[in-house]
């Protein structure tokens, strides 16, 4: 059978330290579990709900990080960006080029990230059916890019909330490429505290779980050693220390299939 593909790690680098323990942690689970796992780490996390919040070390550190990581543990990167410009610099270190959800439709972006010719994971919109992501395919493959990643991490449904529609997996397997499921940010409640959003991480292994029962082909997880503590996103990460488990169980659903 063949590996399973994770992306998973903290949601924004906090620290040069914090990073290297949760990749370290990870890459001894994935060789324990023989997965085919990519570290994900942000640099900037320019879509945060308040202006106070953390956004990350920037471009010029948080690359310099995630080059450490992948020297140490010879691991694959995966990173997101915000903008056209900082394509170009995230390709020096990542495998996999992530397109946030709310930026899907940006062509520039989009156009950018393809150019590199790394695998481009883009998630679809909380706003857009799946079916819709068939015009982001295109501009990525009309760009000379076909190392596509499209990934479901919820629909909007009425305020604050997310919903995962399992058969929108199936539809967009239609379009034919690898279907990323985002089990912790499809748990969130978007703007749900106030000046932060809320989640509810208890709901992270069902929705895997089903994910994969469905025809998903990766998952995506963000873990974090206190989740309760992390700078961002935290009420939706998985424990660090219970992830593991977590997997195996998801595990026996795909080698159920």
């Amino acid at each position: 059978m063949d590996k399973m593909t994770v992306i998973a790690g903290p949601c924004v680098i906090e620290s040069e330290e914090n990073a290297m323990f949760i990749a370290d942690t990870m890459c001894r689970t994935a060789e324990r579990l023989g997965i085919d796992y990519y570290f994900k780490a942000s640099f900037d996390k320019a879509n945060r709900t308040s202006i106070n919040s953390y956004r990350g070390p920037g471009i010029d550190e948080g690359i310099h990080i995630l080059k450490k990581i992948k020297s140490t543990y010879g691991v694959k990167i995966a990173t997101d960006i915000h903008e056209p410009w900082q394509a170009e610099k995230a390709a020096e270190v990542a495998d996999i080029i992530q397109i946030p959800a709310f930026l899907c439709r940006q062509t520039d972006l989009l156009v950018a990230a393809a150019k590199t010719g790394k695998i481009i994971n883009v998630k679809k919109a909380q706003f857009l059916a799946p079916w819709d992501m068939k015009n982001v395919v295109k501009k990525l493959e009309d760009s000379g890019n076909n190392n596509i990643m499209v990934c479901e991490r919820g629909t909007s449904f009425g305020y604050n909330t997310l919903v995962v529609d399992m058969t929108g997996i199936v539809e967009l397997k239609k379009l034919g490429y690898p279907v990323v499921m985002d089990a912790t940010h499809s748990v969130q409640k978007p703007g749900g505290e106030g000046t932060s959003t809320g989640g509810n991480r208890e709901y992270v292994e069902p929705l895997a779980k089903a994910a994969i029962a469905a025809g998903a082909d990766a998952l995506f997880f963000e873990v974090h050693p206190d989740p309760d503590h992390a700078l961002s996103d935290g009420p939706n990460m998985v424990k660090l220390d219970e992830f593991e488990n977590m997997l195996c169980r998801i595990l026996r659903i795909r080698e159920a299939l």
